[in-house]
């Protein structure tokens, strides 16, 4: 039995062991093994009823912003409550934003082990978007998971990433939705022109890197390739409500020269054509595997680990289970010390795994990673939320958390918490943590130790 090994696939690859689960006992018989065997079943696909496809949570939203003008328009007389159609939900962004939480939640207390879901939230961080660039945006920023990411996350990179960049959450995040083609029939008229922001960010953020060899006039090209990629209006006249759809009206007609190479006018095919060659790049193999590597082992990650995972993205076309796969097989995922610092939405789902509560509405840890400087799916910018520890480990991000631990011990009722000690780390707890919970003055304390113990802290 490989303990220490077990502990490391729980902590540095999963979400952390299960109280009353024996999830260590299970992953040390093959620590490897245990991860393979969930990349072998695949990425579980959120099939509660409660969530909606983003084009039906669009177009109720457009329905209930449209209410909302209408009742501006016509106020009430003062003192008057004004009110909305029967049957009509005045909380439809969050409720649409509570419910894709809630599914993401449940999943990930559920995994056995949790390396797939580790790897949706690291794709979802990736292709960021912001929760608070709007109600669009906030309503259907976990739908873009869902469907635009979950999907794909053991396929290939270039269909995960044509899937996201069509995705109504990104297009309205990104502006592509307001981006007109000068020369398009619809710039001629109305004078508008390229908004760069989603172009700009598909270079720098999602495929080649910063430094990944792109010029400002390869962004513009870009930008023009994806003219037209927008979402289908209220009325309906361009398409489905809310879905992804091309407006032929406001793409910028003829070729567009793209880090050397020329794209013809091929309608929505030419921005596609790009996205797919920039997804076989080698500059977007060395990307994701410096960031992977990142993630997962160290912020300074050893080379070799890099070298190894950007040949395999280029060898197999940017597989992304493959990637997985060589990345738990490599000796230097398992070799590096754990000085990763789990990031607040780690820290509180590893949490509710280990006392096995997990409350019956998502707002509480939802609070939580907020209160620690994560509110789920809204980082300050479209570089997403940070991956190096530094980040973390400032003196007021580690009181947040001890406060946190805090809290949650004295909410929580557990017999013992030497058991969940034992149960997560097993002989890998060291002695003076166990020292310290022994002595703790409650079980309260006692609980708030373990939480915050190095050895739950680090990954």
């Amino acid at each position: 039995m490989n303990e220490t090994g077990a502990v490391l696939a729980l902590q540095r690859f999963g979400l952390g062991a299960c109280g009353g689960a024996d999830t260590l006992r299970k992953a040390a018989s093959d620590p490897r093994g245990f991860l393979l065997a969930e990349l072998s079943m695949g990425a579980p696909l959120l099939a509660d009823t409660n969530l909606q496809p983003s084009s039906e949570i669009i177009a109720r939203v457009r329905a209930f912003q449209r209410v909302q003008r209408e009742q501006r328009a016509s106020a009430p007389p003062a003192g008057a409550a004004a009110a909305l159609p029967v049957g009509f939900d005045r909380n439809v962004i969050q409720d649409a934003f509570r419910a894709d939480a809630m599914a993401r939640l449940r999943i990930g207390c559920a995994a056995d082990c949790g390396f797939v879901e580790r790897l949706v939230w690291f794709w979802s961080n990736h292709f960021c978007v912001s929760a608070r660039k709007g109600q669009l945006v906030r309503a259907t920023a976990g739908a873009l998971e869902r469907e635009a990411i979950r999907p794909h996350v053991l396929g290939r990179f270039r269909d995960m990433l044509q899937a996201v960049e069509q995705h109504p959450a990104m297009l309205v995040f990104l502006d592509n939705t307001i981006s007109v083609g000068p020369r398009s029939r619809a710039g001629e008229r109305r004078g508008r022109g390229l908004n760069e922001n989603l172009a700009r960010e598909i270079l720098e953020l999602h495929t080649l890197g910063v430094d990944g060899g792109y010029t400002q006039e390869d962004v513009a090209a870009l930008a023009r390739m994806i003219t037209g990629w927008t979402i289908g209006d209220p009325e309906g006249r361009l398409g489905q409500t809310g879905a992804f759809v091309f407006n032929p009206n406001t793409h910028e007609p003829g070729a567009q020269q793209l880090l050397g190479k020329t794209y013809a006018d091929d309608g929505v095919r030419q921005g596609q054509a790009a996205l797919h060659d920039l997804a076989r790049h080698p500059a977007t193999a060395r990307f994701i595997a410096m960031k992977l590597s990142r993630h997962f082992v160290a912020d300074a990650p050893p080379p070799e680990l890099v070298d190894r995972l950007a040949r395999v993205y280029i060898e197999t076309d940017g597989d992304l289970r493959l990637l997985a796969v060589e990345l738990v097989s490599a000796d230097q995922a398992w070799t590096a010390a754990a000085s990763k610092l789990r990031t607040p939405a780690e820290f509180t789902l590893a949490t509710a795994r280990l006392i096995n509560v997990l409350p019956p509405r998502p707002q509480p840890l939802l609070n939580l990673m907020a209160q620690m400087g994560q509110p789920l799916w809204d980082p300050a910018g479209p570089n997403g939320f940070p991956d190096l520890s530094s980040a973390w480990a400032s003196p007021n991000g580690m009181k947040a958390r001890l406060d946190a631990s805090t809290r949650i011990a004295r909410a929580t009722v557990v017999e013992s918490p030497m058991t969940l000690l034992d149960e997560a780390f097993g002989a890998a707890a060291s002695a003076p943590t166990r020292q310290a919970v022994a002595r703790a003055e409650s079980r309260e304390q006692a609980l708030a130790l373990v939480l915050m113990s190095p050895e739950f802290q680090r990954r």
